[in-house]
């Protein structure tokens, strides 16, 4: 049942809220295990057995995005410092929060938080949704008592990754985008408009130009295969997704994605901006530097570099440094160069975030350059196109007089 609770806390300062519990007696209990005294409880709502708030079958959860990380940790980190509890905290954000899914796992999070466990311990059994990186900064900060500080670090860095991975993303899907509606506006004049042509050709009885032929077959073709050809098409697409969730296959991809011309370097560059990123929030906010490998390497998107920062890690566990176990083929000389001198100067952490701005900024600019080159690119790739096309179809009229006549 949901119960309203009128108390004073440790200060005497005056609290409201809502708390849900068995009975009054346990709701009393748990209010009084955080230190809250002269307690008035009133029955709100009751609950059916075994359900709670927000719970019930959903077929489609929405997906947790850095961008609500950043939304939770925010808000959180404000209430906190503004004197509100942890448990009060969490269960105003898990009634407001619009990402269902996150506000949900908040739900059950504050209720074993209120049956006595540590923030970082309840929310470590909801990792699919919070993530290793911000159960390892909360298990951090309540250690050191700079909860509030650190939630304020960590609403920057999902705000800084969810402003790289749009850039990417938008690096790679607009040629993307652009094709495929090429492609369908091909398609649509082969399979509509070359037909109409064609029975306006077979009455001149002679033969055709080479280029009209061909423009001709392929729209014989497609119109005779299309159903073949949309199977191939979903066929292929469902082969790539399944080869892409095989660690042989990811490795292929991650791998292509890496040498591709222009969109490679983008990738490689968003990559490590992602993992100097994580890492510096990492180790600045008191996690061991061989955890904050593991977690930032995960957070790089790449197996390959994923692989790679992992052996770095090995190495630094055998007592080598990190400049120097860095791996020269997948990371930057300018790279090592800067975490060689963080590690150094004793100020890693600094210089990862440096480093982090410094190949956000490359990022940036390789995106603004590639799109301001790709556009005019694309538009000549698809004029061209539809050029042949309409130059093949016209190609019999200016001959005419010889068709006829042929």
């Amino acid at each position: 049942m949901k119960i309203k609770y009128v108390a004073r806390d440790a200060y005497g300062v005056k609290r409201e809220g809502i708390i849900e519990a068995e009975s009054l007696t346990d709701a009393e209990e748990n209010l009084v295990l955080q230190g809250f005294q002269d307690i008035k409880l009133t029955i709100t709502e009751k609950i059916g057995k075994g359900k709670k708030k927000g719970e019930g079958i959903t077929l489609f959860k929405p997906k947790v995005k850095e961008k609500d990380l950043a939304i939770f940790t925010r808000q959180l980190g404000a209430l906190i410092n503004a004197g509100v509890g942890v448990t009060e905290a969490l269960e105003i954000l898990s009634e407001q929060l619009p990402n269902k899914t996150l506000a949900q796992a908040i739900a059950k999070v504050k209720d074993e938080v209120v049956q006595g466990s540590s923030l970082s311990s309840a929310m470590k059994k909801h990792t699919n949704v919070f993530g290793e990186f911000l159960t390892n900064i909360i298990e951090a900060a309540e250690e050191s008592g700079s909860l509030d500080v650190m939630l304020m670090r960590a609403t920057e860095y999902f705000e800084k990754i969810a402003a790289i991975k749009r850039k990417i993303i938008s690096a790679s899907w607009y040629p993307a985008a652009v094709v495929t509606i090429a492609t369908l506006i091909v398609l649509g004049i082969l399979t509509f408009v070359v037909p109409t042509f064609a029975e306006l050709y077979s009455g001149f009885g002679a033969k055709l130009p080479f280029l009209t032929q061909i423009i001709l077959n392929a729209s014989n073709f497609i119109k005779g295969n299309i159903l073949y050809i949309i199977g191939g098409i979903i066929g292929f697409v469902f082969l790539i997704s399944y080869l892409n969730r095989t660690e042989g296959g990811k490795k292929f991809f991650h791998r292509l994605l890496l040498r591709l011309p222009l969109l490679g370097e983008i990738f490689r560059k968003g990559a490590i901006a992602k993992f100097a990123r994580t890492l510096s929030t990492l180790i600045s906010g008191g996690v061991p530097i061989m955890r904050a490998l593991e977690i930032s390497s995960k957070v790089s998107g790449n197996v390959i570099i994923e692989k790679s920062i992992m052996k770095s890690k090995d190495e630094v566990e055998r007592g080598r440094q990190l400049y120097q176990a860095l791996d020269p083929e997948v990371f930057p000389a300018i790279f090592i160069a800067m975490v060689r001198v963080g590690e150094n100067t004793g100020r890693l952490d600094e210089m990862l975030s440096t480093i982090a701005n410094f190949f956000e900024d490359e990022v940036d600019r390789a995106v603004d350059g590639l799109l301001s080159l790709i556009e005019p690119l694309l538009i000549l790739f698809i004029g061209t196109i539809v050029g042949f096309i309409i130059i093949a179809l016209y190609l019999p009229i200016f001959k005419i007089g010889e068709l006829i006549t042929g």
